[in-house]
């Protein structure tokens, strides 16, 4: 099953790896993995449902979760992108560590529950749930970030840059930041759209969300004659908020800093409905999933990062991973006030 948009998505009829599928008919749900894998799932049965009341979930204690990257490693990365930076290498970079706690009952687990609950605790414009265990996706999402909107041949993106607990804690560097990334994003939309067409319509817009704000911008164009669903994703993916610029080099960077895969996290999930031409993938933060092919057990994981610029203090980088994340498995663990020592 697939939950998006007020959308409940049932009777499951294809499921394949390749974009063109996208351009064909029907309503698909999407996850686009950071490294590249794709799952597209048809639905036959999609029609409105709310998100239902908190039902049955049992998260891992607050104290179990563990880091890909404890402070001391990843303020260490945060130093070695700013010395990638002063060397001329890349100008802005993601580092991204990835949280992992034991499920206390994997045979119940189910990732709707916990959608359920991120409704209530940790409301999104972009939550939903991708449920497919047979091919190894079971995600939910409470994602503030769109990746790309298409309604036709009219294509968006949001990018989130700048991170504070009030619009006060917001600095230069956030802005500075923000316009770097709508840089590569306009880049990024202009290799697949009309020439021209590529409009900034917003820049660093100050949004409001749960325990937090964000700077938020919004890049707009039309698709040129031909282009597809391939080469909309590969003109963009992975999203540009969650690299760097360039994104070439800081795909290397990120490739020698980070010790896990980033999976579904900073990757794509959504929907397209072929048949009406419109379609809503977010970036994938703010996002769980269940690894039941972790040794020693299934595993519920979690994503946590921020971007890195020459103006970036290693300490303060580390409190924004922090963050963005402490409300989150706060509510994945029952226990909000709980989840700020998550990180070991």
């Amino acid at each position: 099953m697939a939950r998006f948009g007020g959308l409940l998505a049932r009777d499951l009829r294809d499921v394949t790896s390749d974009p063109a599928a996208l351009d064909s008919s029907g309503w698909w749900a999407v996850t686009a993995d950071f490294e590249g894998g794709l799952v597209c799932a048809r639905f036959g049965d999609v029609r409105p449902a709310p998100v239902p009341a908190p039902g049955r979930w049992r998260g891992p204690a607050p104290r179990d979760w563990t880091s890909s990257l404890d402070r001391g490693a990843y303020t260490a990365g945060v130093r070695r992108i700013r010395e990638h930076i002063a060397a001329g290498d890349v100008y802005q970079a993601n580092l991204c560590r990835i949280l992992t706690a034991p499920l206390p009952d994997p045979d119940a687990a189910d990732v709707d529950a916990l959608t359920a609950l991120l409704a209530r605790g940790n409301p999104a414009p972009h939550a939903g749930t991708i449920r497919l265990p047979a091919h190894g996706v079971e995600v939910a999402t409470a994602s503030p970030e769109l990746y790309v909107r298409r309604t036709g041949r009219t294509v968006e993106s949001r990018p989130i840059k700048g991170t504070g607990r009030t619009a006060a804690d917001l600095l230069e560097k956030d802005h500075a930041e923000n316009v770097m990334i709508v840089d590569l994003v306009r880049n990024d939309l202009g290799r697949v759209c009309a020439s021209g067409s590529v409009t900034v319509p917003g820049l660093c817009a100050i949004e409001p969300h749960p325990g937090l704000v964000h700077l938020v911008s919004t890049v707009r164009g039309d698709l040129r004659a031909g282009a597809t669903w391939a080469d909309l994703l590969g003109a963009t993916f992975p999203p540009g908020s969650v690299t760097g610029a360039p994104k070439s080099s800081a795909l290397r960077i990120i490739g020698e800093l980070e010790t896990a895969p980033r999976g579904p996290y900073c990757g794509g999930v959504g929907w397209v409905d072929a048949d009406r031409g419109t379609a809503e993938l977010a970036v994938g933060i703010r996002t769980f999933w269940i690894d039941r092919t972790a040794a020693g057990g299934p595993v519920l994981r979690f994503g946590t990062g921020a971007g890195i610029t020459w103006g970036s203090d290693p300490s303060r980088e580390w409190e924004e991973t922090e963050l963005k994340a402490a409300r989150l498995l706060g509510v994945a663990s029952g226990d909000i006030a709980a989840s700020e020592g998550i990180s070991r």
